[in-house]
């Protein structure tokens, strides 16, 4: 039988130390593919998603329709009522557009009326009447539209509590669109626009208080 031969210590370790080596090296290779800790990420958190152009365009918020954006810059100056006990009153005041497209009020809402129309006054027959106004009223872009007696104007009708002076009466002017104008008219006495309705526009006998 021959002698069992004994390989030197320091060649044990140097083998040894080259297959550990290997075995990193193996190990790192396969981790190096789509791994986080490949791309800088830190150890169990993935990378973060950057969004396609097409999902960031859907995610954006739409630009707000030009009626909206005139909705929300719209303002009226001096907005009064005409006092009143009962039936019928008119609302008026100055329309300001401050922005660069033509806005266009197409209703009227208060609590102290449940019937509001957008009025004009023309000449008919030689005399003054007023009937709704087709179309609204329209403010031009950087423009005003003034409602005032004898004029356009905002009526109420079956009003069933008085208009005093001073009273505070919300409204709501809806445009077309679908924006709208809130604000409050203060009650003030004013004796004339005594025009006439159109004959067939209202109920027989209504006389306008516009």
């Amino acid at each position: 039988m021959s002698a069992r031969r004994t390989i030197p210590a320091p060649i044990r370790r140097a083998v040894s130390a080259g297959i550990l080596i290997a075995a990193v090296t193996v190990l790192g290779a396969c981790g190096s593919e789509g791994s986080p800790a490949s791309q800088g990420a830190p150890a169990g958190t993935a990378p973060a998603a950057v969004p396609s152009s097409a999902s960031s365009a859907g995610s954006a918020s739409p630009a707000p329709s030009a009626a909206a954006a005139a909705g929300a810059t719209l303002t009226i100056t001096d907005p009064w009522v005409k006092t009143a006990p009962k039936g019928m009153s008119a609302a008026f005041g100055t329309l300001v557009n401050p922005t660069d497209t033509e806005v266009t009020v197409v209703s009227g809402a208060s609590p102290l009326s449940p019937m509001i129309e957008l009025h004009e006054v023309v000449e008919s027959g030689g005399k003054m009447i007023m009937r709704p106004k087709e179309g609204g009223f329209v403010i031009p872009p950087r423009g005003t539209h003034r409602l005032q007696p004898g004029g356009d104007h905002i009526m109420l009708m079956g009003v069933t509590e008085a208009v005093k002076p001073g009273a505070r009466i919300p409204f709501t002017l809806t445009l077309k669109g679908g924006g709208t104008l809130e604000f409050t008219a203060i009650g003030k006495e004013f004796a004339g626009g005594k025009e006439d309705y159109e004959p067939g526009t209202h109920a027989e006998g209504d006389k306008g208080d516009g």
